[in-house]
């Protein structure tokens, strides 16, 4: 890690954090899977390749600053990575061709 060793200690602990909610979306995805069709589950697991291309991207970031200005704040910046990213947008719509619109 890369920074004054306060910034890297404070990064650490924010970034244990980090790696925590990217576990806890990951599994609210896994539980989501159980009652799905083969199609859908499919697709959970396309999100979850997506999810953890992201957090490798998250994690491998060396620089204890990136942590501390960006993710110090959590809320529910994962799931906005995400939902923004054009693969999950691609499989929202082949969901809602096959589903129709979101009641």
């Amino acid at each position: 890690m890369i920074g004054t060793p306060n910034q890297i200690a404070w990064a650490v602990q924010i970034q244990s954090k980090v790696d925590a909610e990217f576990d806890r979306v990951r599994m609210v995805l896994e539980n989501a899977m159980a009652n799905q069709s083969p199609v859908d589950r499919a697709d959970i697991e396309s999100i979850i390749l997506i999810l953890e291309e992201k957090r490798a991207e998250v994690m491998g970031n060396e620089q204890a600053g990136y942590f501390i200005h960006d993710w110090q704040e959590l809320g529910n910046q994962v799931s906005r990575m995400i939902v923004t990213d054009p693969r999950y947008l691609a499989i929202k719509v082949s969901q809602t061709a096959r589903h129709g619109p979101p009641a």
